[in-house]
């Protein structure tokens, strides 16, 4: 039998704990990771309330609408309709703002010494990151971390839901892999993880995907053997579908589904931009154009996510951004990158001495964008010529000449 999975152990207990008799009255949810979040509240709903009894049974309280009196009352009062409650409260932050809040926290105290039997109380503090290694705990974060266990720990049960180590997660994907019908190479899994910064909710999400892509492809060489034995021997009936393995997902099929991972090379082409390397960034180059079908749609691909890319790098050098964690309050939601560029990035844009390097750098990609919606008779030789000017020193500026002039050029 596998060994279980370190980031999922606290999830797991509690998941174990919800079909025995130490099932407590009260849980604390405390993280933010969403994906395991996820997981207990599914687990939470399968083992203890039936679908059909959900319209009555669930309740989702929010402390910013409600008050933990109101919540306490509700788990207090047996209902008519169904033998069991499950409530929900969100925003427990609120419970920890200003003020002592003593009357709140001794009804919480009043109703553990008594609690419904017939109901769970599930307080979901998402208002804390907890990293994977406890130890780099932010400070803020640790305090609060440490004030919920002083005041709840004593009458609920603590499941922490701490991001999930890369590791785990490309594990993870390799054993769920064949319930979904599918196998994952482990570098394909390592990559996938990679991509998306260890978010398991996207890499659940994209995985998703990657299984049925990869069913996709399997259907089709199974039809395709089916249409081969046919041409060999008429009489063959045409049901007789082949026997195939389990269809594998690869590393060829993340970076071809996988938009981060696509992404990863274009960063590595801003990198080399960057640091002025022309051999290495016509390199990179090359294999981008090599790994897509070289046409003008995806040409003006490359021209988008080059042009996006600089435009990150002009907010982040405008805004003095230093570390990743400011990068989320600049950058604006369908406007950031992925988790794992985001150092890159800043360290990108600070090689550059000014804005007018950076806008210097856009109009020449709207420039070449002009140029390859014209229909140029090699699109290839355009982007490279837009690569090697890119990469270039710019020119200084000369007196008497327009800034408008030496930003063009």
């Amino acid at each position: 039998m596998a060994a279980p999975i370190k980031s999922f152990a606290s999830s797991d207990r509690f998941l174990a704990e919800l079909r025995t008799p130490n099932l407590k009255p009260g849980y604390v949810l405390l993280g933010d990771e969403a994906f395991l979040y996820q997981r207990c509240r599914t687990g939470i709903l399968s083992a203890l309330l039936d679908p059909g009894q959900r319209d009555f049974g669930l309740h989702d309280l929010d402390l910013n609408d409600t008050t933990i009196f109101d919540a306490l009352d509700l788990a207090q009062t047996p209902s008519l309709m169904v033998p069991f409650q499950i409530i929900f409260v969100r925003n427990l932050k609120n419970l920890y703002g200003r003020g002592s809040k003593k009357e709140e926290f001794a009804a919480i105290d009043a109703y553990f010494r008594r609690p419904n039997p017939q109901a769970l109380l599930i307080f979901v503090a998402d208002h804390l990151s907890i990293p994977t290694d406890l130890r780099k705990m932010d400070f803020q974060d640790k305090e609060r971390f440490d004030r919920i266990r002083e005041t709840l720990g004593d009458v609920c049960g603590m499941v922490e839901l701490a991001r999930v180590d890369e590791a785990d997660a490309a594990r993870w994907l390799v054993e769920q892999a064949p319930a979904r019908g599918v196998n994952i190479t482990a570098d394909a899994a390592r990559e996938l993880v990679d991509a998306l910064g260890a978010d398991m909710m996207l890499i659940a999400s994209d995985f998703e995907k990657l299984a049925l892509y990869a069913q996709g492809k399997q259907l089709a060489l199974a039809k395709s053997l089916v249409i081969l034995r046919e041409a060999e021997d008429p009489l063959l009936c045409s049901s007789s579908t082949p026997q195939l393995p389990l269809p594998t997902i690869t590393l060829g099929d993340v970076e071809t589904m996988v938009l981060a991972a696509k992404q990863r090379s274009l960063y590595e082409l801003t990198d080399a931009i960057s640091r002025r390397d022309r051999p290495q960034a016509l390199a990179l180059l090359h294999g981008l154009l090599n790994a897509s079908d070289g046409g003008e749609d995806s040409a003006i691909g490359h021209l988008y996510m080059l042009a996006r890319t600089f435009r990150q790098m002009l907010i982040i050098l405008e805004k003095n951004v230093r570390d990743s964690r400011a990068i989320w309050s600049v950058l604006w939601q369908g406007f950031r990158m992925p988790p794992f560029a985001a150092e890159d990035l800043i360290r990108q844009a600070r090689r550059y001495k000014s804005r007018t390097e950076l806008t210097r750098a856009l109009r020449l990609i709207a420039r070449t964008d002009l140029e390859i919606r014209s229909s140029p008779p090699d699109k290839r030789l355009v982007l490279e010529r837009l690569i090697l000017a890119l990469a270039a020193e710019p020119k200084p500026l000369i007196p008497g000449h327009s800034t408008q002039f030496a930003m063009e050029l």
